[in-house]
């Protein structure tokens, strides 16, 4: 089972108040940052940062989404501003030297101490004008439509500290509002690429993440699309991929479940697309319309290729006890229910469009239920 997500109390203030106290006036190191919209934010000069080896490039008009990721280091028990300065520097060796790239990869770094930092250069003065954003190295298949954050540490089986969740959702709520996303618009890095990472923990409390954004940013339902799918694609990779092979299989397509996207996948999903009335995509996106109609209900008694896409799906968000066979066992309808009640859905262990949007990595508007 996952780990079951902590309650909070919700976001009441807005982005503009003080919600963190420790990221309060000793992150006002520089003038710069004191003339920056959002000064709570310490930029690259604020901690240091070496310059990028290369040109930073930019994006304009592209931002769809935020990215979510955990550092993968230790879960430190030092909340200072030095700790996190410290961690933007290493981040950044890493990234440069072992990484080859020409900066920190992710956008934002949060730390255990609810330090928010510039991580990649330019990125806070793109957040600022709303209009364009740094091109990272976060996500492959992402970086040029996606805002990465990377939390400091390790959350597979812990929670991250009030103060990370609290400053996490403060500098989501600010690029929601410069970028004009919705609290919909939140992803895992799993959901696009083979990782632990954000960690099943953590991942297991982003509905409650979500809901806290929305309330913060003052959404109504009507805001919320019922169904907002991880859409996917040639550069896209990992076990999302493998869930759309599955299923392509089940419509009766000769696709291998490899994980790698192939020609014959993209020819696959042209064609189910036109079959059902839908423009073909040119680089075989799986679009909304496209999962709302590739994706079969399912009861207690499916077995096949289309149970082994749930399977593919959840087994490795946290759920080891299920197992890859095609067969709608305990396990599985355990996991799926357990699922289903985190995203304020029936737990009735049926797997209907909604469900296999929420299992897959979307945003169903029944999330936000209660709160809208």
């Amino acid at each position: 089972m996952m780990v079951p997500f902590q309650r909070r109390t919700l976001l009441k203030a807005t982005v503009g108040a003080a919600t963190v106290a420790v990221v309060g006036e000793t992150a006002l190191s520089t003038a710069a940052q004191a003339a920056s919209p959002f000064p709570w934010i310490i930029d690259c000069d604020g901690w240091g940062a070496k310059p990028p080896t290369s040109d930073i490039v930019l994006s304009h008009g592209t931002t769809r989404k935020i990215i979510i990721h955990h550092t993968a280091y230790p879960n430190s028990t030092d909340y200072s501003r030095e700790q996190a300065v410290w961690l933007a520097q290493d981040i950044q060796r890493l990234h440069q030297v072992g990484n080859g790239w020409a900066d920190s990869g992710q956008h934002f770094t949060v730390s255990r101490g609810g330090y928010v930092l510039e991580g990649r250069h330019r990125s806070l003065e793109t957040l600022a004008s709303g209009t364009s954003q740094v091109v990272s190295a976060h996500c492959p298949g992402q970086n040029t439509m996606s805002i990465g954050i990377e939390n400091e540490g390790t959350y597979i089986d812990e929670t991250p500290p009030e103060a990370l969740w609290d400053s996490l959702v403060r500098l989501c709520v600010a690029i929601s509002q410069q970028y004009g996303l919705g609290a919909h618009n939140i992803f895992g890095h799993w959901d696009f690429r083979a990782t632990l990472c954000p960690g099943a923990a953590f991942y297991a409390q982003f509905p409650q993440l979500r809901r806290e954004i929305a309330t913060a940013l003052g959404t109504s339902a009507g805001d919320i699309p019922e169904r907002t799918w991880a859409d996917i694609y040639s550069s896209i990779g990992g076990p999302v991929v493998r869930v759309a092979q599955w299923l392509l299989k089940y419509r009766g397509y000769n696709i291998a479940v490899t994980g790698a996207w192939s020609a014959a996948m993209t020819a696959a999903i042209q064609d189910w697309q036109i079959r059902n009335g839908l423009p073909p995509s040119p680089d075989g996106t799986i679009t909304n319309a496209t999962w709302d109609c590739l994706v079969p209900e399912l009861d207690k008694d499916a077995t096949g290729d289309a149970v082994s896409a749930v399977q593919q799906a959840i087994g490795h968000k946290g759920y080891p006890d299920v197992a890859l066979n095609g067969i709608y066992d305990h396990a599985t309808k355990m996991a799926v229910k357990d699922l289903q009640e985190l995203h304020g859905l029936d737990t009735n262990g049926k797997v209907d469009v909604n469900t296999w949007c929420a299992i897959t990595g979307g945003i169903v508007r029944d999330a936000f239920k209660g709160i809208l």
